[in-house]
């Protein structure tokens, strides 16, 4: 299946869903439906946060910065999912796969935005001067440096895998181009390609843990507080971001998890885990911030009660 140009492999295949060929028209339908809602719905959360006052704080910019990578995510990875599902076309050109490697893994690190927001949760319980200390002007500087550092952290990535020669194997066992499985395809020496990789993942779980050494330092600033009420409604303020953090962190802690222990893996189990990493974070953050978070609730109530007039 394999196209040569002088031994050297001009188009990648991604393989889908393998054994569910036949029903690849039906599996499309809620692919479509969940891209769809990921991107209303991430769209209506900027769209609130920019025309609503009461929302320009720091934790509603943070959490536009995160709709817009979610929507990122979401684009980056559309193409080939629909390709794939709606057409079974399953090829892709190595510079094309490069490409889109890039831009899933560079939403993929800007989804970091998590670690500030758990830092601004942290301020926010700890700190009586917290709207004094995170002004707009800092907010900003705080989101172009994380983009900086995003694709700084993974522009090495095309160019390693380019560098590489693809010789015989072209199958790619995912619905879109990862950098672990298209660094497995090189028949030539790829330790380069490994380390880096490697270093991302590092870079990945060193956020984890400053995240959960927040939620560390929030509970014992909460434990601290002496009215029940008002821990209550110190914690509620975390539940969504709570949300997303899980949501984020546990597919890709399962799905590194499996490629690197699991000896006996369905490469069905995989395949379904790598697509729930890239539809899930987009589709589920606008529902849970919209759900819990009190001041958006509102607004939202405000456009439908005037909608129905």
């Amino acid at each position: 299946m394999s196209v040569f140009n002088n031994s050297e492999v001009q188009l990648f295949l991604m393989i889908g869903m393998p054994g569910l060929e036949h029903a690849y028209i039906w599996i499309s339908i809620p692919i479509c439906l969940m891209y769809m809602v990921a991107i209303m719905g991430n769209s209506t959360i900027l769209c609130i946060i920019k025309t609503e006052p009461s929302l320009h704080e720091p934790m509603y910019y943070f959490l536009a910065m995160l709709a817009t990578y979610d929507l990122g995510l979401s684009f980056s990875s559309l193409p080939t999912m629909l390709r794939i599902f709606l057409f079974n076309a399953m090829g892709i050109s190595p510079n094309a796969c490069f490409a889109q490697e890039f831009f899933i893994h560079g939403f993929t690190v800007m989804e970091f935005v998590l670690l500030v927001m758990s830092l601004d949760r942290f301020l926010a319980i700890h700190n009586s001067q917290y709207s004094s200390l995170l002004t707009s002007k800092r907010v900003a500087k705080m989101g172009l440096i994380l983009a900086i550092r995003s694709i700084l952290l993974v522009l090495p990535l095309p160019f390693t895998l380019k560098r590489l020669k693809y010789c015989q194997k072209n199958l790619l066992s995912h619905s879109c181009c990862l950098h672990q499985e298209t660094t497995k395809l090189a028949c030539s020496d790829n330790k380069i390609n490994v380390i880096y990789g490697f270093f991302v993942a590092l870079c990945t779980m060193l956020d984890l843990a400053l995240i959960v050494l927040s939620y560390i330092l929030i509970l014992k600033t909460v434990l601290s507080i002496a009215s029940m009420a008002e821990r209550l409604k110190a914690l509620n303020t975390s539940v969504s971001h709570i949300c997303a953090v899980l949501i984020f962190y546990v597919p890709i802690i399962t799905l590194a998890t499996m490629h690197h222990f699991a000896k006996h893996k369905s490469p069905l189990t995989v395949i379904l885990i790598a697509d729930i990493f890239l539809l899930l974070p987009p589709l589920m953050n606008p529902i849970v911030y919209c759900i819990k978070t009190g001041q958006i609730r509102e607004v939202l109530g405000k456009l439908f009660s005037i909608g129905r007039r």
